[in-house]
């Protein structure tokens, strides 16, 4: 790559490190900025890194070609469409916002701008997961029949207490599913084809919170296949992320990014009255990612891993810019999950009501 693109961090918060070392590591990449309203921060940061530091973008528009934004997640499409507005290329943290209107309009701003877009889902970058992406889409595993996400992690109340916006919906836009649960969210709906419709049920049960530590969803696929989705931050002491996958043809299941389980046989799923035993351990032939490859769970601290999942996204997004092209995931991608998000909250707040993602509210 013949120039380096040049990064603002905006957000010294918790994930901005990610994004930091991230960038610093990328070929064609360079730190060029980062932002914070508070001066403090903003500087730590920029000394840490050795970068200018600013607490305003409008004292640094001319520092940067590309943005990544770590604020709270309502603030995010607003910060986008001021970004593309000046041309620069937007990279926006998980979810691409709270509101369905505002994630549309910051899509529109980018693609008429024609800015590159992306959003972080990182684990779209797990071998296991595109492996089990391409056996659902090739009809490895038959026709699909059930696709569950479990997404029970733990937050205590410090962890709230510890930002004014976590817990509230008008940053944080939602809890377990909103704010946590998303990357699985999106990581099952996209392994399954799309999400047609959920039933869903959400509560408050174990934090002094304003939005939901506690969710639970029937999901019907596009495909006809149904599902669950189960989100928490209140399940002590955190379980590992869980993705289960079932088709006429076999079962698979993906646990922190890596398979436990891939039994897919045709002829022996259709012998005999019940088939075969379950297989405890996947098959030899299948690629299973090492802990070296790919860190755990993200249930204890999300900061603290998929580090180098985030570095191969941000590394896409700095490709796609130079070869002028989309992005494995963009912003228009990351509307999905945060539609099925909604619909759940839909659903709840019409006491379970079946709610189709195509009827959606903006």
């Amino acid at each position: 790559m013949s120039q380096s693109l040049r990064f603002c961090v905006l957000g010294c918060g918790v994930i901005h490190e990610n994004h930091c070392d991230a960038i610093t590591k990328t070929d064609g990449a360079t730190l060029s900025v980062v932002v914070d309203e508070v001066a403090s921060k903003a500087q730590a940061v920029g000394e840490k890194y050795g970068v200018k530091h600013a607490t305003s973008l409008d004292e640094v528009w001319d520092d940067f070609d590309a943005i990544a934004i770590c604020l709270p997640s309502g603030l995010h499409a607003e910060y986008g469409i001021r970004a593309a507005a000046k041309g620069k290329h937007v990279l926006t943290e998980k979810p691409i916002d709270i509101k369905l209107k505002a994630a549309k309009a910051l899509v529109s701003a980018c693609e008429s701008t024609g800015v590159k877009h992306a959003c972080i889902s990182q684990h779209r970058f797990a071998k296991d997961i595109n492996r089990l992406r391409e056996a659902v889409l090739s009809g490895e595993l038959g026709k699909m029949i059930q696709g569950d996400a479990y997404i029970k992690w733990y937050r205590t109340q410090q962890y709230y207490d510890s930002g004014d916006w976590r817990g509230t919906w008008a940053l944080d836009g939602g809890g377990c599913l909103m704010n946590q649960g998303v990357h699985y969210v999106d990581m099952i709906q996209w392994v399954m084809g799309g999400v047609e419709s959920v039933q869903a049920n959400v509560q408050t049960l174990a934090h002094d919170i304003e939005v939901e530590d506690m969710a639970q969803a029937l999901v019907t696929y596009k495909s006809g296949a149904v599902g669950v989705i189960l989100g928490s931050t209140s399940v002590f002491p955190g379980m590992a992320e869980r993705l289960e996958v079932h088709g006429t043809y076999g079962s698979a299941i993906i646990e922190g990014d890596r398979f436990k389980l891939w039994q897919v046989d045709e002829a022996q799923a259709q012998a005999g009255l019940y088939g075969g035993s379950v297989n405890k351990q996947p098959t030899p032939s299948l690629h299973v990612v090492s802990h070296d490859e790919q860190s755990g769970s993200g249930s204890s601290d999300p900061s603290a891993i998929w580090g180098h999942q985030h570095q191969m996204q941000i590394e896409d997004f700095v490709r796609a810019v130079a070869d002028d092209r989309d992005p494995v995931m963009t912003c228009r991608d990351a509307i999905e999950p945060l539609k099925v998000i909604l619909a759940i909250y839909e659903s709840s707040r019409l006491g379970g009501a079946r709610i189709r993602l195509e009827d959606l509210p903006e």
